[in-house]
């Protein structure tokens, strides 16, 4: 079958990076199965079996899996129905002399579980330092507008000022609890290691004549020439599931914030105060030529949410397995654990993009602040330091915003709160000095100083020492 015929998976076509793509690649994995074989063998051959150094030389020249590879993979597989031992004589037949130690005392989750774990480790560290960038354009962002007062929404409704900056900081802190649980379940990741059919490294202990060190030993070896530090201390014939559950709601979180951020740039471009970077010919409708739509947000919510379910294969996996293990949790995994690295990568990329480039318009940032601003002037407070009675002032400022209201709203006039204020001889107050209580930086409290403090003392530290990250790139479809 053509490509034009066969289903192009939106992940692999459009979404996720070339580098995500290459570490769930069959290349990768059958290679890392490869890896696995030899260290094994190496393993063996160094605490005391009898395995030639010519199967183990054949071995490491004959470790990267080619086009010709899967051909014989493919044929073996035909015959043998069984995916481990196509892959098993295919090597054999580039390492010959390898054939009567390969896969000795092991089992099919030896190199299928350990090879996961392996790629899903290269894959968390992926994720992590496409997450560090886009921390770093973020703190970029919200110290260059850290002090930029901005009306902030509570229910989407008109509430007391933040600051621009102060609102990235929002996101940033999200993006810092994802970070941290990331390295938490990287940190403790380990490898199944070498422990045979149902996890009791029965196979193991036969070939060393029942020396448990030797057992021990190799299962640790092999860990290390795998770059573990060591293996889960018991397992049935798989690594516990429960891994992949608690990997994958790392990712769900990441997909959470993510979402939380491109939603409140929608909401802040239809307020006219942001716009995502354009690319240059860039069409928001076919219809509307006028429209810049926020299709970079727009992407990162969608895939979110696809992100976000993801998460629950693996909980129901690790809830249903049976004694040992059980085979249903195979071709669940097959799809659920690389589609939620890809599409982790696709929205961190998205949202690097977004991060880097986001354009605010400060004009129209003021002027929706400023047709707000009257109703929260602290006029109440200095009406009463003037002598004026705080009960009855009080519902003399209700009356005159709900008049006022009224007339923005259905009478779609300028606000004419200050007016109303300035007119009532029971408030003490002219307009000049009803004015003069509006100059938003009287509004932010705080929010320009927790901007700093919030980058000095949390994003930066994790920052430093990182080294060079992924640079931004703009969409490319």
């Amino acid at each position: 079958m053509s490509s034009i015929d066969g289903f192009d998976h939106p992940l692999a076509g459009r979404y996720a990076s070339p580098e995500m793509l290459s570490l769930f690649s069959p290349r990768r994995r059958y290679t890392t199965w490869r890896r696995l074989w030899l260290a094994l063998a190496e393993g063996e051959r160094e605490l005391g079996l009898a395995i030639p150094a010519e199967a183990i030389e054949q071995m490491q020249r004959n470790l990267t899996v080619d086009e010709e590879d899967l051909k014989r993979v493919a044929a073996y597989e035909r015959e043998t129905r069984h995916d481990v031992m196509a892959h098993l004589h295919a090597f054999a037949d580039r390492a010959p002399a390898a054939r009567p130690w390969l896969h000795l005392g092991a089992t099919s989750a030896f190199v299928g579980d350990n090879a996961d774990l392996i790629i899903m480790a290269e894959a968390m560290e992926l994720v992590e330092r496409r997450l560090l960038a886009v921390v770093a354009s973020l703190a970029d962002f919200a110290e260059r507008w850290a002090d930029e007062p901005a009306l902030g929404h509570t229910h989407f409704q008109p509430a007391q000022p933040t600051t621009v900056g102060k609102r990235a900081t929002l996101w940033i802190q999200d993006l810092l609890a994802d970070l941290e649980r990331l390295r938490f379940e990287r940190g403790r990741l380990r490898l199944r290691g070498a422990k045979g059919t149902t996890g009791t490294q029965a196979a193991f202990l036969e070939l060393f004549g029942g020396d448990e060190a030797k057992v021990t030993e190799l299962d640790r070896l092999v860990a290390a020439r795998l770059g573990f530090d060591g293996t889960y201390a018991v397992t049935g014939q798989t690594y516990p599931r429960k891994v992949d559950a608690f990997v994958l709601d790392v990712l769900s979180g990441l997909g959470q914030s993510a979402a939380k951020m491109a939603t409140d740039i929608r909401l802040l471009a239809r307020l006219k105060e942001v716009r995502e970077p354009m690319a240059r010919g860039q069409v928001g409708s076919s219809a509307m030529p006028y429209k810049a739509n926020p299709m970079r947000s727009e992407r990162v919510t969608s895939l979110a949410r696809w992100l976000i379910t993801l998460a629950a294969n693996p909980a129901h996996t690790a809830a249903a397995q049976w004694l040992e293990r059980s085979l249903d949790d195979s071709a669940n995994r097959r799809m659920a654990l690389p589609e939620a690295f890809l599409t982790a990568d696709a929205i961190l990329r998205i949202l690097h993009n977004l991060a880097d480039g986001l354009v605010i318009f400060p004009a129209m940032v003021r002027r929706n602040l400023a047709a707000e601003l009257p109703f929260m002037a602290v006029i109440l407070m200095e009406a009463v330091r003037r002598g004026g009675d705080r009960q009855a002032v009080h519902e003399r400022l209700r009356r005159h915003a709900r008049a006022a209201t009224d007339a923005v709203l259905a009478e779609g006039r300028e606000n004419p709160y200050l007016e109303l204020v300035a007119e009532d001889p029971g408030i003490p107050l002219e307009r000049g000095e009803l004015e003069a209580l509006l100059d938003p930086g009287r509004f932010v409290g705080r929010a320009p100083a927790q901007v700093r403090e919030f980058l000095a003392g949390h994003v930066r530290p994790v920052l430093e020492g990182t080294g060079s990250l992924p640079e931004a790139h703009d969409l490319e479809v």
